[in-house]
């Protein structure tokens, strides 16, 4: 059996701590990681203090074997990492000729002459492995002391990353023995977190032990993650298929894909299976539904079009609408979402219709009929289905999860 490889990942700047920039680099990095069997530990954010580097890196190096750093390698003189990682290791800058080669390369490429400022980038410390850095300036540096390894790398994403997938990932594998971790991801949506584990708890108590599970709940769906370690990726698969295989049957209606898919991808396959189109008709959404079932490559198969009817006239003058409706029901209302369902099914000649009307918020709302409060509605040649919604008062999440509420509703009725 192997034992489990633990990593810190440390970002390094004041414009993180500040929210200035959002830190995608330690998520990116333990995503890759974990396909390597190795386990982040604890990710941390530090400012450009040298205090605060050595001290983070000095709780780092007692938990962990892999210690990746990122940020504050750049030429100027807030950009502190590698004088900090001198007096860390107790070491000094030294010219790297190699990087010193790639920069006189690298500005000539772009028509430029190296400045003085540039060309310090070469100074790395005296203990590191350079990484070459083929996109920017800032070389990786790769330091391994008292049986542990330091990465150091630049903040810009991209030159971060293509170092890592150049150079570091090959040698971290060469470094460490590590065990193979298998990932699947079962995507359900229409049921919550504690209904769903409630329903599969026998399953999910007898799985094998080396096969874990988790419950990755988002806006409008649950995510179950099987992750099996062992030493053979191919049969590691195989026995979370078996798993799979027998979870499947409890939980089927509420399963919309696998591990990359997307809840509007597997509608818009779903409607092109049966040859079926669709367009919607939204108030509250204001366009949402639309968006995403036409963010799919391809949808111009299924999907014929939209009217955002915003105001009540205009649900009137281009859904027909009548006004008594809405004036003795409100806008907000069974009876509107299904006039509106079934007329855009009509006037687009599409085999379904889908509409949105309710209360986004944050105002708006009445004692009847709080924010949160929405009606949807779903129309083909056979029937007209209608729910209503009782959300949260967040603008953004009502419209989100009226969009994933919708989509079940096509999903539910034509499975």
């Amino acid at each position: 059996m192997f034992n489990t490889l633990f990593a810190d990942i440390i970002t390094i700047g004041d414009e993180i701590l500040y929210g200035q920039i959002t830190d995608t680099n330690s998520q990116w990095i333990s995503a890759e990681l974990d396909k390597l069997g190795i386990k982040t530990r604890q990710k941390s954010s530090v400012s450009d203090t040298s205090s605060e580097i050595i001290r983070v890196l000095e709780e780092a190096s007692k938990r962990s074997k892999l210690i990746i750093i990122t940020g504050g390698l750049g030429p100027t003189n807030d950009d502190i990492t590698k004088k900090t990682l001198c007096t860390f290791f107790n070491t000094e800058l030294v010219w790297n000729n190699a990087v010193i080669h790639h920069l006189e390369q690298l500005f000539s490429r772009r028509g430029k002459e190296l400045s003085a400022l540039n060309k310090q980038q070469a100074l790395v410390p005296a203990n590191c492995e350079v990484l070459t850095n083929t996109s920017g300036t800032a070389p990786g540096m790769w330091m391994d002391v008292n049986d542990v390894v330091y990465i150091s790398l630049p903040g810009v994403p991209f030159e971060m990353k293509g170092i890592l997938n150049e150079f570091g990932f090959d040698k971290i594998k060469a470094r460490f023995e590590t065990p193979i971790i298998a990932h699947r991801l079962i995507k359900t949506s229409g049921i919550g977190e504690s209904n769903l584990s409630e329903i599969i708890a026998d399953w999910e108590n007898t799985l094998p032990k080396h096969i874990s599970l988790a419950y990755l709940p988002s806006l409008g769906e649950v995510k179950l993650r099987l992750t099996a370690v062992g030493e053979n990726e191919t049969q590691l698969h195989n026995e979370i298929q078996i798993e799979i295989n027998r979870v499947l049957p409890l939980i089927e209606k509420y399963v919309f894909g696998f591990d990359g898919d997307t809840l509007e991808k597997s509608i818009g396959d779903l409607l092109k299976s049966k040859n079926k189109t669709i367009a919607t008709a939204e108030s509250c959404t204001g366009g949402y539904i639309a968006h995403i079932l036409t963010s799919i490559p391809g949808a111009s198969s299924y999907f014929g079009g939209s009217i955002v009817a915003y105001q009540n006239d205009i649900k009137t003058h281009f859904l027909d609408v009548p006004a008594g409706i809405i004036k003795q029901h409100g806008a907000v209302s069974e009876k509107t979402v299904e006039i509106m369902a079934k007329q855009i099914k009509e006037k687009f000649g599409t085999t379904i219709g889908v509409a949105t009307s309710g209360i986004a918020g944050p105002d708006g709302g009445t004692q009847e009929k709080p924010v949160g409060t929405v009606w949807i509605a779903y129309a083909d040649d056979t029937q007209v289905v209608t729910k209503k919604l009782q959300l949260s008062t967040i603008r953004s999440y009502n419209i989100r999860l009226t969009g994933v509420a919708v989509l079940n509703l096509i999903r539910e009725l034509n499975n």
